[in-house]
């Protein structure tokens, strides 16, 4: 990456001399010569755009030393650690000048709206500079003045130069068909000081139609001004704009333009922060009418006995995304406030927390959660209680609903009530990374297990393709899920029937020792018939490139019917001890489970998932006899299901669903609670969201190392994607090793 950076252009804006012709005795710093220690104070990042979209956002730098600095090797981050990208050689910022590093020039990542600008030393350590903020700005984020310790949005985008500190005023409201006294636009001063328009030039869409604010006009603070038509000269279509430029003319401080007339007018909601809408009635010279709009944020969720803080969760009921700049949160008490944030937005139909970290004082068990309009006078939505609740207070429905106590805290998510379906945050770390080489097994990879070999901290995977059917075994190697090289693994194993004919459309597997069983949905040569069938094969001295099945229990006879495509996805394998020890029901004899019921079923029975219903069915499969019966049914909890894994050490058994369902799964156990009218049967006790670095994509098989090569209450888990995903169908991620 440096090398490819080292021929990227650095864009380089000074207010003194070209930094490339400074003599070496000039250039304070020098990457290989002096600590970067030495620069913090007088070298700073001053600006940062990060909406720019085409071509790229940046970060601009500001040098208030007296003389030129050498950046060679320096780093830039955002707030992401795997991002970094060194500054090329030979980049100087000259005394007292700016230097803008570009996106896909200096650096080669995007920024988000919550993201973070870093500036390291090139010892890669020291941290010489940062800034950090949680929505996109309008303009930019700027320190004003320059290299000070001041951080606000800017008035004006002035990149590469002294960045704009003056206070911004705006379009506030406008009436383009004329009330009583005709069209105008009305002006606001956001500030907290008056400020002298005079010399400032409005506009509308027509750079002819000129109007100059006479000398000396004042918009008091916080206040408003009025330009009638009559003073313009001009009128406004339904098709038109209003444009404040500087007094010189062509510095454009704000605009808002439109396609047809307002019913009422086009208003700023709220006054001079928010986004346009049509207003609920003019209102010239004075705050605007902003109807639904004001009213559209509520207040969402609260917890007011926090382990680790109080929050309260708003929620916008509206189409549109928000501004709540200026808004103040209160509790009871009317000497406590916060002011939210300039920028800061809430989506439409979208969450924000507002934390106790922030706001600064806790919620009592008898308090109150109050929302205000900007100015901290109009209330906007409230709720008060008596006690702490045991989970939190909650609008049920969502968004909507009168507060009552929640199922679950769901911070920032939709609200859990009373009969909703939780989804938890992914039990392990967001993220996740491709771990095998790229289009190595093409689409169609499907069931995964994983197997631990004595000795070794890390097992072997068995993996199943389902067209044309054929088992993978994988070894872990530089990083990667690999086939193995030996006894004509690399390209894996066809998959045959009994008889040595077809192309077992494999769906699923389990290992079992040297035994390897796979769940199928079809004979691929005969795509169009169902034959569910569960089929065993012996990899202890295989030496050729196809398996021929030991077994075949074709169970298509014992299941309801589904699409030729619908039928058998995931297998998993549970011992008889565990299913004893807790009573498990045996559906066919009316009582609980008992293995001597069932003659040479290899200790325990298997499991499968079928895709086009969603439900799990335990068989016994005779081994010698090659007859089978289902013991038990059960849903596992989504309208289909993709894999089955079993954790035999927490007892946990997991259910897997695809894209369909987001990517979620259900874990489900038995249940061993006396008088329970499920007593004896596997039952849903949680769901899980996908990780959240996880794409949406086909993951057809899932699996996860044992709890004896956990790290860090870590374990591998392990994904496989039919879709074969940008060209990887194996991604890996992390599964906590405590019981839930």
């Amino acid at each position: 990456m440096a090398t490819a950076m080292a021929a990227a252009a650095v864009a380089l804006a000074s207010c003194a001399p070209d930094s490339r012709t400074t003599a070496p005795d000039q250039v304070r710093a020098r990457a290989d010569v002096i600590a970067p220690s030495a620069l913090i104070g007088t070298l700073f990042i001053n600006e940062v755009e990060s909406n720019q979209g085409v071509p790229g956002d940046w970060i601009e730098l500001y040098n208030a030393d007296s003389t030129a600095v050498d950046l060679s090797g320096f780093y830039i981050k955002d707030n992401d650690d795997t991002r970094t990208d060194r500054i090329p050689s030979g980049t100087v910022i000259p005394a007292g000048g700016y230097l803008v590093l570009e996106e896909n020039g200096a650096f080669s990542f995007g920024l988000g709206a919550a993201d973070n600008a870093r500036l390291y030393g090139a010892d890669g350590t020291t941290l010489i500079d940062s800034y950090a903020w949680t929505s996109h700005s309008t303009t930019t984020y700027a320190r004003c003045p320059d290299g000070s310790a001041n951080w606000g949005t800017s008035t004006l985008v002035t990149k590469g130069a002294a960045n704009d500190c003056s206070v911004r005023i705006v379009i506030n409201e406008v009436e383009s068909d004329g009330d009583a006294a005709g069209d105008w636009v009305e002006l606001y001063n956001p500030s907290t000081s008056p400020v002298d328009l005079g010399g400032h030039i409005v506009r509308d869409n027509d750079d002819t139609h000129t109007y100059v604010i006479p000398s000396g006009t004042m918009i008091p603070a916080q206040g408003f001004l009025v330009i009638l038509d009559s003073q313009l000269g001009y009128g406004l279509g339904s098709n038109d704009a209003a444009r404040l430029f500087r007094p010189n003319g062509t510095t454009l401080v704000d605009s808002y333009a439109w396609t047809s007339h307002a019913s009422t007018s086009y208003g700023r909601c709220p006054d001079g922060v928010g986004a346009f809408v049509t207003t609920a009635a003019t209102t010239r010279g004075t705050a605007n009418s902003c109807g639904a709009a004001s009213n559209a944020v509520k207040v969402n969720e609260v917890e007011s006995n926090g382990d680790t803080e109080d929050w309260v969760e708003l929620y916008n009921t509206s189409s549109q995304a928000v501004n709540l700049s200026g808004y103040v949160f209160r509790d009871n008490d009317n000497t406590r406030g916060y002011t939210i944030p300039s920028g800061t937005t809430i989506p439409a139909n979208g969450y924000l927390v507002l934390a106790e970290s922030a706001f600064g004082f806790g919620l009592g068990a008898a308090d109150e959660a109050r929302l205000f309009a900007p100015g901290g006078v109009t209330l906007v939505d409230s709720y008060s209680w008596t006690t702490h609740a045991s989970t939190t207070y909650g609008r049920c429905p969502n968004g909507t609903g009168a507060f009552a106590t929640t199922t679950v805290s769901t911070r920032g998510t939709a609200n859990n009530c009373a009969g909703d379906i939780s989804y938890l945050a992914w039990p392990g770390d967001a993220t996740v990374t491709t771990v095998d080489a790229a289009n190595t097994f093409g689409s169609n990879m499907s069931g995964l297990s994983y197997q631990a070999v004595a000795g070794q901290a890390t097992g072997v995977v068995w993996a199943v393709k389902n067209g044309p059917g054929t088992l993978y075994r994988l070894t872990y190697l530089n990083g990667q899920w690999t086939p193995r090289a030996s006894r004509a693994w690399t390209n894996g194993k066809a998959l045959r029937y009994p008889d040595g004919t077809g192309d077992v459309d494999a769906e699923g597997v389990v290992a079992r020792g040297t035994a390897i069983y796979v769940s199928s949905e079809r004979n691929n040569s005969a795509s169009g018939t169902s034959r569910m069938s569960i089929l065993r094969y012996s990899v202890a001295t295989e030496t050729g490139a196809t398996l021929i099945a030991t077994h075949e229990w074709n169970v298509t006879a014992a299941l309801p019917a589904v699409g030729a495509n619908l039928g058998l996805e995931g297998i998993t394998f549970i011992p008889d001890a565990f299913l004893t020890a807790r009573s498990f029901y045996d559906e066919s004899k009316g009582r609980a489970y008992n293995p001597a019921d069932y003659a040479n079923h290899e200790g325990g029975l298997f499991f499968v998932a079928v895709e086009g219903t969603g439900m799990v069915h335990a068989f016994a499969l005779d081994h010698v006899g090659g007859s089978y019966t289902r013991i038990a049914s059960f849903n596992g909890g989504y309208s289909g299901a993709m894999d089955l894994a079993f954790d035999a050490e927490l007892g946990q058994l997991w259910v897997v669903c695809d894209d369909t369902c987001q990517g979620r799964t259900a874990v489900h156990r038995i249940d061993t609670q006396s008088g329970s009218p499920t007593l004896g049967r596997f039952t849903v006790r949680e769901r899980f969201e996908r990780p959240t670095g996880m794409p949406n994509t086909n993951n057809e098989g899932f699996t996860f190392a044992p709890l004896a090569e956990c790290v860090n209450g870590r374990r591998l888990a392990l994904w496989s994607d039919d879709n074969q995903l940008s060209g990887f169908a194996l991604r890996q991620g992390s599964l906590t090793c405590s019981p839930f």
